[in-house]
């Protein structure tokens, strides 16, 4: 198991959200598969969610969207 880098804590393979805010437009992303500490909360996302991620938020980005934009993963991915 690995543990969390801030606490030390253990973490446990969880969904989570993804929020970014890109000063124009807040993106929540929803059911991310994440490790999370479950002493702190801290997340961490492997290197092919977090390249997923930057896609999803690059596609709302491009969208023109005004405000706030959720995204559910798993059907973004």
């Amino acid at each position: 198991m690995d543990t969390c880098f801030f606490c030390k804590g253990d973490m446990e393979p969880a969904l989570t959200k993804f929020i970014v805010d890109l000063d124009d437009v807040v993106v929540i992303v929803k059911n991310v598969p994440a490790m999370v500490c479950t002493q702190c909360g801290e997340k961490s996302f492997d290197d092919a969610t977090m390249e997923r991620l930057e896609e999803i938020v690059n596609k709302v980005r491009e969208g023109f969207v005004t405000e706030v934009a959720i995204v559910e993963y798993t059907k973004a991915a």
